[in-house]
């Protein structure tokens, strides 16, 4: 089993509010704030919910910002999200899946908030007029 790269350098862009991982000089990722705290790790059960099929669906995250990051041992870091959220340990292998895959993750988020009728915006309600 080969393991995940461990960033080199990790920026947090607080204006922009995103986390930019640089691998070597010619990879690197920008994950935004939001991406970030709608995918949250284990062991967030207010994400994650209490185990497979529990995941709760994250609504109303756009304006969230990372407001600091503190590193877990050498293999994680965590960040202390602006709407009180920081029990997410992000290891360097989910920080590199979140990386990878980030388009269709975030597509799948998308197509999940469009189903359940929900916003990415906390102050817009959907309605569903069948």
């Amino acid at each position: 089993m080969t393991s995940a790269p461990i960033p080199l350098k990790i920026g947090l862009h607080t204006k922009s509010r995103i986390l930019e991982l640089a691998y070597s000089e010619t990879e690197s990722y920008q994950l935004s704030s939001e991406y970030l705290r709608v995918y949250s790790p284990s062991p967030s059960a207010e994400v994650r919910g209490h185990g497979a099929g529990h995941e709760v669906l994250q609504t109303g995250k756009i304006d969230v910002t990372i407001d600091s990051i503190h590193p877990v041992g050498n293999y994680a870091i965590q960040p202390f999200f602006s709407d009180g959220h920081n029990s997410g340990i992000y290891s360097w292998s989910y920080l590199y899946e979140l990386s990878c895959n980030q388009e269709t993750k975030w597509q799948e988020y998308l197509t999940l908030l469009h189903k359940a009728g929900a916003s990415r915006d906390p102050d817009v309600q959907v309605l569903s007029l069948k």
